[in-house]
């Protein structure tokens, strides 16, 4: 009698505790910021206008798209963000609003970005 008694009392305790692992996460708040940006690619002398879109929550940055092809790496140093598409390495400096890439040396971008 006593065994069953334990029993039922570790089960009272463990099912409210079990049941609350099983919860989902709450959803956080993601953000989101898009940058356009006015590159000049040299040496063709070009201008591309390239548009960055920033997914990020309270923690951290969590998507980045550029011309919306979403990169799927990317790091983060202070406020610039390292990522690449194809052969062009890109750096957006987002407290400057600043742009500036390079196709493996072959060409040059630098360039604005406003936010919109």
């Amino acid at each position: 009698m006593k065994a069953a008694l334990i029993t039922a009392a570790s089960l009272a305790v463990a099912l409210p505790l079990a049941m609350a692992q099983n919860k989902p996460a709450p959803a956080t708040q993601a953000n989101e910021v898009t940058l356009v940006c006015e590159a000049v690619y040299l040496p063709a002398r070009t201008t591309w206008t390239r548009t960055v879109n920033i997914a990020y929550d309270k923690k951290r940055v969590r998507a980045v798209q550029i011309d919306g092809v979403p990169v799927y790496t990317f790091a983060i140093q202070e406020t610039v963000i390292l990522t690449s598409i194809d052969n062009e390495r890109i750096q957006i400096d987002t407290a400057a609003q600043t742009w500036s890439s390079d196709f493996r040396g072959q060409a040059t971008a630098q360039g604005r970005c406003e936010r919109s």
